[in-house]
């Protein structure tokens, strides 16, 4: 809720908001950058958004209230990320879905971000005018390459992992042939007469 009063408080300035992220813009910090009109980030900084979360207690009724209220929660972020990026709801729920990080380049990609923070540099102006000029025609055009991004999903990681060990360590199921089973010899014991002759005889020597 604070996220949204910040987002609202400058949606409402009547002047130019440079939003710059140099660290992470994380969560509910991603609501509040999608009120800039311009998202600056840095080459080294992230940005992550993902469902909402909250805590509940009580019967069945309780939860379902506060699944509800997620969903409306949910529903206003993507409010903001509609404005800012032009991306369809159904691919934003998904993203939120999937808990994502974004670096610069795959925010910019995704409309989120409009340009990279650049490094200031001051140069002493001994240059050939045109080769100043030529050198401007080289960055214009190297900045229409498309940078690599990064785009990382813990949910999709998750899940590679369970895949990778279910397939190292889940055998097939394998026939087992059981071993034919070996009977023991019938023993059919001492007769009573014989252990009473032996006892017998034993009781002349006590």
């Amino acid at each position: 809720m604070a996220a949204a009063q910040i987002y609202n408080m400058l949606t409402q300035y009547k002047g130019n908001v440079t939003v710059k992220i140099d660290g992470i813009a994380a969560s509910a910090a991603s609501v509040i950058a999608m009120a800039g009109n311009t998202v600056l980030m840095s080459p080294v900084s992230m940005m992550m958004i993902h469902n909402p979360a909250t805590f509940a207690f009580g019967d069945h009724a309780e939860m379902q209230k506060a699944i509800d209220m997620l969903a409306e929660v949910k529903e206003s972020i993507i409010n903001a990320y509609v404005i800012k990026t032009g991306l369809t709801r159904a691919k934003l729920s998904h993203l939120m879905d999937a808990e994502t990080w974004m670096d610069a380049n795959k925010a910019i990609e995704l409309g989120f971000a409009d340009d990279i923070i650049t490094r200031a540099e001051t140069k002493p102006n001994t240059e050939d005018p045109d080769e100043e000029d030529e050198d401007e025609s080289i960055e214009e055009e190297e900045k229409k390459v498309p940078a690599n991004s990064m785009l990382f999903s813990r949910k999709a990681v998750n899940n590679a992992l369970i895949n990778k060990l279910e397939k190292h360590y889940v055998q097939p199921e394998k026939t087992v042939t059981k071993q034919a089973e070996i009977t023991a010899p019938a023993s059919n014991g001492t007769p009573a007469k014989e252990i009473k002759e032996r006892l017998d005889f034993i009781k002349k020597f006590i």
